[in-house]
């Protein structure tokens, strides 16, 4: 990939703060995402993972200027995305949208789906009432919806359809990227899989750019083409889907998935098995943030924090000790 990324995120830092303090104690500051690096090249899908709390979904409401940043650049395009909510911000965000978790919270519930779909459209002034609905009811065919839904109400409707008609939503100005934060988790597995699917038919046929956000790591699987793996704000693992899921060199990296499940009979992966909880980003350990929970940590790692570096072409790992994992077992559990 030589061409220029379409997305690219340098030392992205978020903190937030709980409380203003007083006499008797200091304000309190969740670290949500603490220095945070990637890019996204154009028809490209980056893939966010990790366990709750550890910042995917504030990263991806940074890179939509949802959220402003406390400290690091975001630059779509090659532009730095603007803190402001003003008109260039608004004209920026017809080429980024997003797709939430939640579809039936996402939608209206006063508002028909035709309607839903059309308020970008009446939003940025773009096209005649005409061309408006043309462009909704091409929209819900592209989303594998009848046109004659645009009377019905979200109530009315399945889940797989509420995410259809959010997906719709996101794609009506034509975008360049779109963020997609758990888009399937509240989903059927059934329905999860159609969903996907579509996502994936889409960004062919239209040429999209996704950060897909998720804690599914068979979704990930299927659709990404890169994988970043997180914790505790930073980003510990960065590789090509393959070589990730095949190789994954950083200890937390490994232990995610040793977690998934193998459908094959009488085949396991090696349990690794993590001491303790997460700790906690109001006061992340110093250093290497997983060394309190990681098989391989030793003094080193609680003195000094441990680079993202290239280990191989486009492999970058955050450790101290880096490795492979286990083999896979062939013997049933």
């Amino acid at each position: 990939m030589s061409a220029a990324p379409l997305l690219e995120v340098r030392n992205l830092v978020r903190h937030f703060a709980l409380g203003r303090g007083n006499w008797f104690s200091r304000a309190v500051t969740v670290r949500a995402v603490d220095g945070v690096n990637f890019s996204i090249h154009a028809g490209e899908t980056l893939s966010l993972v990790g366990e709750s709390g550890c910042g995917k979904t504030t990263t991806g409401r940074l890179v939509l200027g949802i959220d402003r940043a406390t400290s690091g650049d975001v630059l779509f395009d090659g532009k730095p995305l603007r803190s402001t909510q003003d008109a260039a911000w608004r004209a920026m965000r017809r080429d980024i949208q997003m797709v939430f978790q939640d579809p039936l919270g996402a939608l209206d519930p006063r508002m028909t789906i035709g309607r839903q779909i059309a308020e970008p459209l009446d939003i940025h002034g773009l096209g005649n009432p005409a061309e408006r609905q043309t462009a909704v009811q091409d929209m819900l065919a592209a989303v594998g919806l009848s046109p004659q839904m645009t009377g019905r109400y979200p109530h009315e409707l399945s889940g797989g359809q509420q995410q259809r008609v959010v997906v719709a939503r996101a794609l009506i100005l034509k975008p360049r990227l779109v963020v997609c934060d758990e888009p399937v988790s509240a989903l059927d597995v059934s329905v999860q899989a159609q969903v996907v699917n579509l996502l994936a038919q889409l960004q062919t046929k239209l040429g999209l750019t996704y950060l897909f956000i998720s804690h599914d790591l068979k979704v990930v699987r299927h659709i990404s083409h890169r994988v970043a793996v997180m914790y505790l704000g930073q980003i510990v693992e960065l590789a090509p889907r393959d070589a990730l899921f095949d190789h994954p060199q950083h200890p937390y990296t490994q232990a995610l998935i040793a977690a998934v499940p193998v459908p094959e009979a009488g085949r396991r992966r090696p349990r690794m098995l993590l001491r303790g909880d997460p700790p906690s980003p109001i006061s992340p350990p110093a250093a290497c943030r997983f060394h309190t929970r990681c098989p391989r940590a030793t003094k080193l790692c609680s003195s000094e924090t441990p680079p993202l570096m290239e280990l191989q072409p486009q492999h970058w790992v955050a450790c101290h000790f880096p490795g492979a994992a286990p083999a896979p077992e062939s013997a049933a559990c």
